[in-house]
């Protein structure tokens, strides 16, 4: 099969297309004839070799696909030879067959292409996981999201809007924040020109919000303290402003905050089952229905994978970058 291999670390030019044998499958796996996979900041990191694949996963980048089942472990699934799913995979999406773990696949929403659906599973999981079993959104809190023209961004804005929530969001741009409040923000904040603290604590006159979605930290995360509500949470995904910060542990302790993070790459397929099962059931619907749309911002075909990765270092895009394969 073709696939993108990271020839060694770098930048974009180190993607190059390659002949790789066919994926060999597991007990509870299920072969993807790949139709399109989603570009997401975590394969830049694996590229640049800070961010290696777990244990026995491939090292083709790669962690969310759409496309048809063409073999393998389909007991006990409801799936079936020949339908079209997407999957969320520890790596191995930029080819052109991937491994799954058949509990990590969902049928394409109604409506949706294949194209559409790749760009789903890394993102939706990661923000089911983190915004509403993580951080516990729920009722009628109020969500703040850094960074909300991302690929993160725009689900976690769709999302928790569509569940009924307030949402703001942070963004670089006029025309970014622009795009947020279109996605269903309250209101946009454009970082480059404003205190984002002031602009929240204004806008809900002081008291600021239940729950922050992070992907910066750095000097980020002690500044988010002030922006959350009594007994709010603070999650972070991401370090892209570093991995040191500075906390202000009374303000934590008299305030009742919590600090918490993950990571999803490397947790278990019970684990994401476990999600996959959530969205199915709550979020899914809304994709069938329109009420959450996928946005995709440019696509490439597998060969241009490094004018991808490109594209996504310049983060000049609003939502997903998606390789057709």
């Amino acid at each position: 099969m073709r696939a993108i291999e990271i020839t060694k670390p770098g930048g974009p030019e180190v993607l190059q297309i390659c002949d790789r044998p066919m994926p060999t499958l597991r007990d509870g796996e299920v072969l993807i004839k790949v139709h399109a996979a989603g570009i997401n900041r975590p394969d830049v990191f694996q590229r640049k070799g800070v961010y290696p694949a777990p244990p026995g996963a491939s090292d083709i980048p790669g962690l969310e696909i759409a496309g048809e089942i063409v073999a393998g472990d389909l007991s006990g699934s409801g799936f079936a030879i020949g339908d079209l799913v997407c999957a969320l995979v520890a790596g191995g999406g930029y080819a052109e067959y991937c491994a799954a773990p058949v509990k990590q696949c969902l049928p394409i929403p109604q409506n949706l292409t294949a194209t559409q659906a790749a760009t789903l599973p890394e993102n939706f999981f990661t923000v089911w996981s983190n915004v509403f079993d993580r951080a516990r959104l729920s009722g009628s809190e109020s969500l703040l999201v850094q960074g909300g023209t991302s690929g993160i961004g725009v689900t976690a804005i769709q999302m928790a809007s569509a569940l009924g929530h307030r949402v703001y969001a942070t963004a670089g741009s006029e025309e970014k924040t622009a795009a947020c409040v279109a996605l269903g923000a309250s209101s946009g904040i454009n970082y480059k020109t404003e205190d984002f603290v002031e602009a929240i604590r204004a806008s809900t006159a002081g008291k600021g919000v239940d729950v922050i979605l992070d992907m910066v930290a750095g000097d980020y995360t002690n500044r988010e303290l002030n922006c959350l509500a009594d007994d709010g949470r603070l999650v972070v995904i991401a370090l892209l402003g570093g991995a040191q910060s500075q906390l202000d542990m009374s303000t934590i302790m008299r305030r009742r905050l919590t600090v918490t993070g993950s990571t999803l790459r490397a947790r278990s397929v019970e684990f994401k089952h476990a999600i996959a099962v959530h969205l199915r059931q709550k979020i899914w619907p809304l994709l069938a229905s329109g009420k959450i749309k996928p946005v995709i911002y440019k696509e490439f075909p597998l060969a241009e994978a490094a004018k991808a990765h490109a594209l996504m270092e310049s983060s000049e895009h609003i939502g997903k970058i998606v390789l057709i394969v």
